[in-house]
């Protein structure tokens, strides 16, 4: 199903009217320096394999430890693309402009994965198998995952949802990823927005057992919720199990609410779907080398690597035309 969703996609990237985007401008050379997402390494691999094939003298030098160092290679020189494996964080964006000047410049290069963890996978809100509740909008997560205050009345129980029966009195008990982990940071800046968690929250952590087997938050969330009638948690859907059910979210108010699937993750019509960016620094003296691999990152041909890598999701049409038109 992965493939063929991808596949349709790509078909519906190469119809575009204007095809010159996807063709190299000019033969480049030189070095062009990485640093960033560890999860983005095979993609990255095959960006570079393909576009040496249209431009055999540019060579690539890559140091890709880990997101957090990405915007630092940048601004500090070691740097000239910064590989993003999750959306930039303010305090990263601040850092850069203090450094810089300006205002960091990415574009979006992928979709986010569907459910293969640490591939900027998609969060999906879950409930018990037990609960009735079939969606919920963005303004009832606030107000369920959010602190109370002038601007939004909490809800606490499940009635306060719509919820009947026995399960509307009782209380409605949140888990969550650690608030500091990427998932939650997006979580809060979508959902919540300038709302702070609520306190009465149970969040977890990557743990290790006692066989030394790592063991995901995100399965740990859900075997919490497993346990839990009352519950309402957000994970990652590869750990979902019998006893979870996920809620379609709807986006606003009088839009109809979107069932979290590979197809409308992969369209971005879901609204907790996510991406992967490669931010650059932008100057006067900029080489044409780095324009020209961006340009064919965002090409057809970029966008079929996307879905070589099988992992990650090749841009909707009118995602890919926006990010081209940021390009130098």
């Amino acid at each position: 199903m992965r493939t063929a969703v991808a596949a349709f996609l790509l078909l519906a990237a190469m119809s575009v009217r204007d095809q010159t985007a996807d063709l190299p401008r000019e033969q480049v050379s030189g070095t062009i320096r990485s640093w960033g997402s560890a999860q983005m390494a095979e993609l990255m691999t095959l960006w570079e394999q393909g576009f040496r094939r249209h431009h055999p003298a540019v060579r690539f030098e890559d140091r890709l430890q880990g997101t957090v160092s990405g915007m630092g290679g940048l601004y500090g020189g070691g740097a000239d693309l910064s590989l993003m494996g999750r959306e930039i964080w303010p305090m990263e964006a601040m850092a850069y402009e203090q450094m810089m000047g300006h205002p960091p410049t990415g574009v979006e290069v992928a979709i986010g994965s569907f459910d293969v963890p640490t591939k900027a996978d998609a969060l999906v809100v879950f409930v018990h198998r037990n609960n009735p509740i079939a969606s919920l909008s963005l303004a009832q997560l606030r107000a369920i995952f959010g602190c109370e205050d002038e601007r939004i009345k909490a809800i606490q129980s499940w009635g306060d949802v719509g919820v009947q029966g026995p399960l509307a009195g009782k209380p409605i008990h949140l888990y969550s990823y650690k608030l500091d982990n990427a998932a939650a940071i997006f979580f809060k800046s979508v959902v919540l927005k300038d709302s702070e968690w609520r306190c009465a929250i149970k969040t977890f952590a990557n743990r290790t057992d006692s066989n030394g087997k790592r063991i995901d938050s995100g399965q740990l969330i859900l075997d919490a919720l497993k346990a839990d009638p009352y519950g309402i948690a957000i994970s990652n859907p590869h750990y979902a199990n019998a006893d979870v059910r996920a809620v379609a979210l709807a986006p606003a108010s009088g839009v109809p609410p979107i069932t979290p699937t590979r197809e409308t993750i992969a369209s971005g019509a879901y609204p907790l779907s996510r991406a992967v960016y490669i931010f650059f620094n932008q100057k006067p003296d900029q080489p044409p080398d780095l324009a020209e691999f961006l340009r064919y990152v965002l090409s057809a041909e970029g966008q079929q690597d996307v879905v070589r890598e099988g992992a990650y999701l090749p841009l909707p049409e009118n995602v890919r035309q926006d990010q081209l038109r940021k390009l130098p």
